[in-house]
C-alpha cells in the first residue's frame, strides 16, 4: 500500500515508518494539517493515518476538507490520545473511517489499515450498495428492493447511501447533516422531513422496515436477517 502518514510526533512518525516499510507499504509524510491537506487532496493514496493533535489546522478540519472540498474516498485512519465516545463521534463525523487510540501496536495499525484497503478495493469494483433486499447502483443511481424500482430524490439517495455504507452502526444526525449541506445546517429540523420521506420510499411499501431511529442519536439501516 501506498500511505500518507500526517503526524507531527517526528519519533512516533519515524516508529510508524519503519515498521511499515519493513512490510513492503510505501510512505509520504506530513507533519502538519496544512501539508497534509495538500498531499492527502491528491488522491494517490491506498490510506492515510491522520493524527488529530497537529499543529495549525487540526485532524478533524483536515479530514472533513478531505471529504468535503476534496472528494477524497480514501480510507481515513486517525490516530488520537483522546479515548471517549464523544471524541470518536467527532472523528467519525468529519469522515474518518477507523479509530486507534495512543499508545497502539504497530500490528494492529497495519491490520486495520489492511482492513480498510481491503473494503475500499471491494467496494469500488462493485460499485454497488446492498443491504438485505435493498439495493442501489452509484453509477446508475438505481435504487431497488425485492426488485422493485424506488423513485427518490437527490437528497435522499445522498442519505441512503451514507445509511447503506455504514449499515453496521449507528449514523449520527450531524453526520447526516454534513453530507447534505456542510456546516450550513438550516436552523429547523429538516432533516426529519428527509428522512420521513426516505422511509416512506424504502420501507412503507414493504413488510419489513431496515430504517431505524435512535432518538437524539441517529439512524441506522439494517438487515434483519444478519443480526
Amino acid at each position: 500500500m501506498r500511505i500518507l502518514l500526517i503526524e507531527d510526533n517526528l519519533d512516533l512518525a519515524a516508529s510508524i515508518s519503519e515498521f511499515l516499510e519493513a512490510n513492503g507499504h510505501f510512505l509520504d509524510f506530513a507533519y502538519d494539517g496544512s501539508s497534509g491537506l495538500e498531499l492527502g487532496g491528491n488522491d494517490v493514496f491506498d490510506a492515510i493515518v491522520l493524527d488529530i493533535g497537529l499543529p495549525g489546522m487540526n485532524g478533524l478540519e483536515v479530514c472533513k476538507q478531505l471529504r468535503e472540498k476534496h472528494q477524497s474516498g480514501v480510507p481515513i485512519l486517525m490516530l488520537t490520545a483522546r479515548d471517549t465516545l464523544d471524541d470518536k463521534l467527532l472523528g467519525f463525523e468529519a469522515g474518518s473511517d477507523d479509530y486507534l487510540v495512543k499508545p497502539f501496536s504497530m500490528r494492529e495499525l497495519e491490520a486495520r489499515l489492511l482492513a480498510l484497503h481491503k473494503r475500499n478495493k471491494r467496494q469500488e469494483q462493485v460499485r454497488r450498495l446492498r443491504v438485505a433486499d435493498l439495493e442501489y447502483c452509484l453509477d446508475t443511481e438505481e435504487v431497488t428492493r425485492a426488485g422493485q424500482r424506488l423513485e427518490m430524490k437527490p437528497s435522499a439517495r445522498q442519505l441512503l447511501a451514507v445509511l447503506m455504507r455504514n449499515s453496521h452502526r449507528v449514523v449520527t444526525r450531524r453526520e447526516l447533516e454534513l453530507s447534505l449541506w456542510g456546516e450550513d445546517v438550516p436552523d429547523a429540523d429538516v432533516l426529519r422531513v428527509h428522512m420521513h420521506g426516505l422511509r416512506l420510499a424504502v420501507d412503507a411499501p414493504f413488510d419489513q422496515s431496515l430504517l431505524q431511529t435512535f432518538r437524539g442519536i441517529g439512524y441506522r439501516l439494517r438487515d434483519p436477517s444478519a443480526e
